[in-house]
């Protein structure tokens, strides 16, 4: 646990009470704060309350005495309306914060220098984080991993000389954190999402950029260029005089790292460096792992992880749990768990990775379905659509793929298996990437990919990965 001690003997609001918000009455209260916790949930209240934290219901309580409202991530900041707890914080004075901008303070009072490298971006950033995790623990560097990625961040050990922190941050973390200053910040990506809770693609970039325009200024902003909003944010960090490391797996850059292939090459003028090789590491494929390779690799050299150390951590990268999870085999047929895969963009990376799929897709429904994704129908055998996008997806797709309407994973895996090994292709895949979210069926991805994983490994004969 981190001791948050810059609010020692303050008083402190603290409004969403699960796993992050409890964690950060914890650090709170070590760290000599006094601490009024509440939560939309009574269930949640009585926890804190068991847990020994002063609980009370914030619209009763006078705001006069707080330093600072600790809002959870998963609380509406500014759309589509914000919380009434910010309301009323911004009615007093009183500053609106979350758990990165504590951490950030704590880092700042006590070991400013200590390597934090924070990773945000729509798609990727938990794989680029698990994989830098896994570089710098290979080199032997003592290493903190936590964020959006599951372990909340003031959960971790604190920040001191030689310990790396690898976080990775959602938009949400970032709105809530003004003086977010990693050593190095890595944006791989911008597509639209989550629009509902930041009014326009405009402001979620905006948001996103917080987190490369904070560097410290002997820290590295990495950001993939491959699409025009990441690549606009880098210029608009070079012409700031900030140190850009620009990253491509579409094309050469001039100064920066790209793919030639399967190679990650650091390109500089006319010179041009072989950094690591991809080729073969089943956890890393396709172009959307070649950038989180190429955006990790360049966080690692800069921390002074040496190449030939690289080579050998990637090799050894077992992979996320829900990102293109390699689950199971039968009869010639490799059965991916993708759960991870939310929206359609996530989806697309899924599908550009395998030739002859047959696709489990589906779920609550996000902005735009999956017409994005028409490229890749050719690629598709036959998809089987689960949860409430169905109709939505079966709509699109009529004419284009077969499908047939499966409702449920339960109903969905035994059918695609049982077409992809009649059709005996080789390589066929059976692929979860629902371009959707969960929440119809399942309280979250993890949940649906556990249900995912549990089938597959129940069926007959299935050879584990």
């Amino acid at each position: 646990m981190i001791p948050v001690t810059a609010f020692a003997g303050k008083t402190v609001a603290v409004f969403g009470l699960g796993g992050s918000g409890l964690a950060v009455c914890a650090a709170l209260k070590a760290g000599g704060a006094e601490v009024i916790a509440c939560d939309d949930s009574i269930d949640r209240m009585v926890q804190a309350t068991r847990a020994n934290y002063i609980t009370a219901d914030l619209r009763t309580v006078s705001w006069a005495n707080f330093a600072a409202l600790i809002l959870t991530p998963g609380v509406p900041l500014t759309h589509p309306a914000p919380h009434w707890t910010v309301a009323l914080a911004r009615a007093s004075g009183v500053e609106v914060i979350g758990d990165v901008e504590l951490f950030c303070r704590e880092r700042k009072r006590h070991a400013p220098d200590a390597p934090f490298v924070a990773i945000t971006g729509t798609n990727g950033k938990s794989t680029t984080t698990a994989l830098i995790a896994h570089l710098m623990r290979e080199a032997g560097y003592e290493t903190q991993m936590g964020g959006n990625i599951g372990t909340a961040i003031l959960s971790l050990e604190p920040p001191r000389p030689g310990r790396v922190h690898v976080v990775e941050l959602s938009s949400y973390q970032i709105d809530l954190a003004p003086s977010l200053d990693p050593s190095v910040g890595i944006l791989l990506n911008i597509s639209e999402d989550h629009i509902d809770r930041h009014g326009t693609l405009a402001h979620y970039a905006a948001v996103k950029e917080r987190l490369v325009a904070g560097v410290q200024a002997t820290g590295v902003a990495i950001v993939g260029i491959d699409d025009d909003l990441s690549s606009a944010i880098a210029d608009r960090l070079a012409q700031a005089g900030r140190n850009v490391m620009r990253v491509s797996v579409t094309r050469p850059v001039a100064d920066g790292l790209s793919m030639n292939g399967t190679t990650i090459m650091r390109n500089a003028g006319a010179a041009a460096t072989v950094i690591a090789d991809i080729a073969n590491i089943g956890s890393l494929r396709g172009a959307h792992n070649a950038q989180n390779a190429a955006c990790a690799s360049a966080a690692v050299l800069a921390l002074g992880v040496a190449p030939d150390v690289l080579q050998t951590g990637l090799r050894s990268f077992p992979g996320l749990a829900h990102r293109m999870e390699q689950i199971g085999r039968r009869n010639g047929v490799l059965y991916v768990n993708d759960s991870k895969g939310t929206n359609a963009d996530a989806a697309a990376r899924a599908l550009s990775s395998f030739k002859d799929i047959y696709w489990i897709a589906g779920g609550k429904p996000k902005s735009g379905g999956i017409t994005s994704l028409a490229a890749y129908f050719p690629r598709v055998r036959k998809a089987y659509l689960i949860g409430e996008a169905a109709p939505e997806f079966a709509a699109t797709l009529d004419g284009k793929v077969p499908f047939e309407i499966s409702e449920t994973l339960d109903a969905a895996i035994p059918a695609a298996a049982r077409d992809a090994e009649a059709d005996a292709i080789a390589d066929a895949v059976v692929l979860l990437s629902p371009a959707c979210a969960s929440f119809d069926q399942y309280r979250n991805f993890e949940i649906r990919g556990d249900a995912f994983r549990a089938l597959v490994l129940g069926l007959d004969g299935i050879e584990k990965i």
